[in-house]
């Protein structure tokens, strides 16, 4: 057999035995996740528009968007406050997210519900440009499946987004904090972290939509079953000692404010 046969049979028989490990073992392949860039968008509403708005959302703003390359990772009701609407949305990089926005905004979907969409916002202005602390910690939307429009699913699950603020950009040292102290924490207490994010320092590609300019911040989501699920995390994190005697005030020591915390419960066409 000549050299390059050799050479040819060897790279072919990698392939195969790669592909076959990889199909009996897919807990070793890297997780997906979604996305490179991702806004944190609160809206405040006016009282009792809230249900209009995500009705008028889930009908004409989801594919219509997603078919232009962006990702509606998650819409939301914020427990705490009636008349807030929060939603994910998310894109490849910063020149897409800017064509993208670009041909929504100036589409046929938007064009013909603008007015209705806009009725019903005091401010939407509040938004927070992020992305992924590491590389694989960004949300996994695997096999997650968006139920059709219309649909009367219940939704009974609560994801928690924590906000953390610091005075200088989020750095290694405390991603690594977060994920040996602060995540393990959580976790331990029936938290189900779903992923975690830094400030997206970029210059905002479509400046027609404003972001939160000059924010440092580390946020991070959680998955419970329910908010009486959250409650029992609450307490049991609360009743660790090394939680409550050392490893929350470090983290206090590390932020120039205490946590912004919203109860998130998905819309009935959210993924998450």
């Amino acid at each position: 057999m000549s050299i390059l046969r050799a050479l040819k049979f060897l790279m072919a028989t990698l392939s195969f035995a790669a592909q076959t490990f990889a199909m009996e073992n897919p807990d070793s392949q890297p997780p997906q996740t979604c996305c490179p860039i991702v806004e944190l968008r609160q809206y405040t509403l006016h009282p009792g528009k809230r249900d209009v708005l995500i009705d008028l959302f889930d009908r004409q703003f989801v594919e219509s968007q997603e078919a232009l390359g962006m990702k509606v990772i998650g819409q939301f009701r914020d427990l705490d406050n009636p008349n807030r609407f929060v939603w994910l949305r998310g894109f490849r990089d910063m020149p897409s997210r800017a064509q993208a926005l670009k041909d929504f905004y100036g589409g046929p979907v938007w064009k013909a519900h603008h007015e209705a969409a806009n009725a019903t916002m005091i401010d939407s202005n509040n938004v927070l440009l992020l992305h992924p602390a590491t590389p694989t910690s960004g949300f996994s939307l695997r096999n997650r499946e968006r139920p059709r429009p219309r649909s009367n699913q219940t939704r009974s699950e609560l994801i928690v987004a924590t906000i953390y603020y610091f005075d200088a950009p989020v750095d290694a040292g405390f991603v690594e904090f977060f994920e040996k102290t602060v995540k393990p924490d959580v976790i331990g207490s029936g938290a189900t972290v779903l992923a975690y994010f830094v400030t997206e320092h970029s210059e905002n590609t479509f400046p027609a939509l404003p972001v939160r300019e000059g924010e440092n911040v580390f946020v991070w989501f959680a998955r419970f079953n329910d908010p009486a699920a959250y409650e029992r995390h609450l307490v049991a994190l609360t009743q660790s000692p090394r939680w409550r005697d050392e490893n929350s005030k470090e983290l206090a020591r590390r932020l120039n404010r205490p946590p912004e915390i919203l109860k998130l419960s998905p819309t009935t066409r959210s993924l998450l």
